[in-house]
């Protein structure tokens, strides 16, 4: 599956609950995987509202159970907020945000 295939997919807990819409993606290069579905766009972003997008408008990839005709998550580990992100974390992705 291409990543430009879950762009514009709602978001879901297994739950039920709604939890925004897919808008980008984080890759890591390194490894060439998807870590992170942001539910919020974060251009021209300050990185305190990276830091905010990414702890509150953000899954963890790892997270996802099935993606289909929405994205299933985890109910566990909803949004990234329950799995803080460093302020290093946080830093490093905003500047290469900016680049």
């Amino acid at each position: 599956m291409k990543v430009s295939e879950i762009y514009n997919l709602d978001v879901y807990s297994d739950g039920g609950k709604y939890l925004g819409e897919v808008k980008d993606a984080i890759i890591d290069l390194q490894s060439g995987e998807v870590s992170r579905l942001l539910m919020e766009e974060w251009r021209n972003s300050s990185e305190e509202e990276v830091r905010k997008t990414l702890q509150h408008k953000s899954v963890l990839f790892k997270n996802v159970k099935n993606v289909g005709d929405v994205v299933l998550v985890s109910s566990a580990k909803q949004i990234s907020g329950s799995e803080q992100i460093s302020g290093t974390e946080a830093e490093d992705l905003s500047r290469q945000h900016r680049r």
